[in-house]
């Protein structure tokens, strides 16, 4: 995304290295290439789907296209560690090349660049099925200028919500913005899965994820992370979480909770968010305040925030001459489909 840097937070040692120790190594994966591509590491899963199809498949530390739900890594890259695109694309070529796979895929790739296209021409070239299985978009500020000027650019309604119903909260009583890491971080979590339990009825994060988020942000300090866990209290009592790690001059909204329903008027998540931006707008080593990829539960409240997006798109190569044909023959089948209807 523009304004952010490079490698991003998901491409740190800490988020491979915690994603790995949790899962990867867990699970008898295969580690191909330890951060070979953008810093993130390739592996191979080998799997029967729905116990019939044997599937061997490439894809980024981090990521998993079928069997896990972990937590989500993007902004994933083809570029090598030197920075250049071609030197990572002739790698991955000769990876593709020796080992044995039936499918790679590669998630949350940026859409911006050429990273796709390098890999629809090498599909070509050697015969494979190219697919792109997935688009989402990222949404990010920057915070560069005045906090009042970006106010002042936003639309009535999502200014009120972001900044103008302060005045309704703090008549609620004492409001107070505080860091949760690293005395109260087990805390937080604790605190997250509750809020999300009533809104969505389920957590947000099970025993692994919390267990790789805490390995995390113990060890993203040393790559000069800076976890963030912000709370916002009325009275001593959070009413709202923000789940936030500054890296390289962005800051990463990861996760969000709060107490549903808390005032008619006031939309308490959106609410905390701007205490948040009007903090990164102040700090002199913040430029983006990058919420991510995915939507509220009832509006794109990112879209109306954010001052610049970004296309993720998950691409997939095919050689396994069996998943040509049954992916072809779905592809048929729905276009077909499609007609009909």
């Amino acid at each position: 995304m523009d304004g952010t840097s490079y490698p991003g937070l998901f491409q740190t040692d800490a988020w491979q290295t915690a994603w790995w120790s949790e899962w990867g190594s867990t699970t008898g994966f295969q580690l191909v290439k330890e951060q070979g591509f953008g810093r993130s590491g390739i592996y191979l899963d080998c799997y029967r789907y729905k116990r019939v199809i044997p599937i061997r498949c490439l894809q980024f530390v981090g990521t998993n296209y079928r069997r896990l739900s972990t937590p989500r890594t993007e902004y994933n890259t083809l570029i090598g560690r030197d920075g250049h695109l071609t030197d990572g694309a002739k790698a991955l070529r000769e990876l593709l090349l020796e080992a044995p796979w039936d499918e790679a895929v590669f998630r949350d790739l940026r859409g911006d660049r050429e990273e796709k296209q390098l890999l629809e021409e090498l599909a070509k070239e050697c015969g494979w099925l190219f697919r792109t299985v997935a688009r989402d978009t990222a949404y990010a500020v920057k915070t560069v200028g005045s906090f009042s000027d970006y106010l002042r650019a936003l639309g009535s309604s999502t200014r009120l919500r972001l900044y103008n119903r302060r005045k309704v909260l703090e008549s609620c009583g004492d409001i107070r913005v505080t860091n949760a890491w690293p005395d109260q971080v087990d805390d937080f979590f604790e605190r997250l899965n509750r809020f999300h339990s009533k809104r969505w009825g389920q957590p947000c994060f099970n025993e692994a994820s919390v267990r790789f988020h805490k390995a995390f942000l113990e060890r993203v300090g040393k790559e000069g992370g800076v976890p963030k866990l912000s709370e916002l209290t009325c009275d001593g009592e959070v009413i709202s979480q923000l789940y936030n790690v500054e890296y390289l001059g962005c800051l990463y909204n990861i996760q969000s909770g709060f107490v549903e329903g808390f005032h008619k008027k006031i939309a308490l998540g959106t609410l905390h968010i701007g205490y948040s931006l009007e903090e990164a707008f102040e700090s002199r080593d913040v430029n983006v305040f990058d919420m991510l990829a995915g939507q509220g539960k009832n509006e794109n409240y990112k879209a109306r925030m954010a001052t610049c997006s970004q296309t993720l798109e998950s691409v997939m190569l095919v050689q396994s001459p069996v998943l040509k044909f049954l992916y072809g023959l779905k592809e048929f089948l729905a276009k077909r489909h499609r007609l009909i209807g």
